[in-house]
């Protein structure tokens, strides 16, 4: 399996979804979202190489479910769809944040794979106009929470 391009793991945070995640950072966006809070995620060579491997050791240190998120993790689909088989495979949830909206991922042969592997999908860009702090889960009112066609009904 090849590695990923990984910013940070972060176990426990509750801001990515619901109950306590671990969310993965991974590097690389072409979005370019204007007031993008993590800007410094765009670059596709960003972070560190890592193997889904280390990654899932980590996710089994902490027990908690799985967030994708980045920059845009389906700037490296190719690599993380067997990572995320992996993931589910050891029974945890996975969510995936991605500058996509669910029709262009569901319309894309590279990218429509990846919901096969995923429980809900947080689709498209941040807005700066429509950003709103009062939101779960979402920086802007256009994005939405949506169920995966694999997923499960999710707390809250």
């Amino acid at each position: 399996m090849e590695k990923l391009r990984v910013l940070d793991i972060i176990p426990g945070t509750s801001v990515d979804g619901p109950g306590l995640r671990t969310t993965i950072y991974f590097a690389g966006c072409g979005h370019h979202c204007e007031g993008c809070h993590n800007p410094q995620s765009w670059d596709p060579d960003g972070g560190r190489l890592m193997s889904a491997e280390e990654i899932l050791d980590i996710i089994e240190d902490n027990g908690f479910n799985v967030t994708f998120s980045g920059g845009d993790p389906l700037f490296q689909v190719e690599r993380l769809i067997p990572l995320a088989r992996e993931i589910r495979r050891h029974g945890y949830n996975i969510w995936l944040y991605t500058g996509y909206t669910f029709e262009q991922v569901a319309a894309s042969e590279s990218l429509r794979p990846i919901l096969d592997t995923v429980d809900v999908v947080v689709d498209g860009p941040f807005m700066l106009p429509l950003r709103d702090i009062h939101l779960r889960f979402r920086g802007s009112s256009n994005q939405r929470i949506l169920l995966s066609p694999s997923g499960t009904p999710w707390p809250g």
